[in-house]
C-alpha cells in the first residue's frame, strides 16, 4: 500500500491506495493533479529516507507528502 499525506492548518491526512489496483491508482494520480494544480508541493521519500520534490505522479512511490504553499502574514 502506498500513502499520499495531506498537510494543512488542522494537521494531516492520509489517504492510501494499493498500486495494483487500476481504479485506486487512478483516483490518487487524480489527487495528485488536483492538489499539485491547487498550489501545494509534493515530495516522495528516496530509498534513503530522505525527501525529494517531484513535479510529477510517481506510482512507484511509498509515501508522498503534499504541503500547501507558505505564506506571509
Amino acid at each position: 500500500m502506498s500513502t499520499q499525506i495531506v498537510m494543512d492548518r488542522s494537521g494531516d491526512t492520509r489517504h492510501t491506495f494499493d498500486s495494483n489496483d487500476h481504479a485506486e491508482l487512478a483516483l490518487a494520480e487524480k489527487r495528485f493533479l488536483e492538489l499539485t494544480g491547487a498550489g501545494f508541493t509534493a515530495a516522495a521519500r528516496s530509498g534513503l529516507g530522505e525527501p525529494r520534490v517531484i513535479k510529477n505522479f510517481d506510482p512507484t512511490a511509498d509515501e508522498t507528502l503534499f504541503f500547501p504553499r507558505l505564506v506571509g502574514s
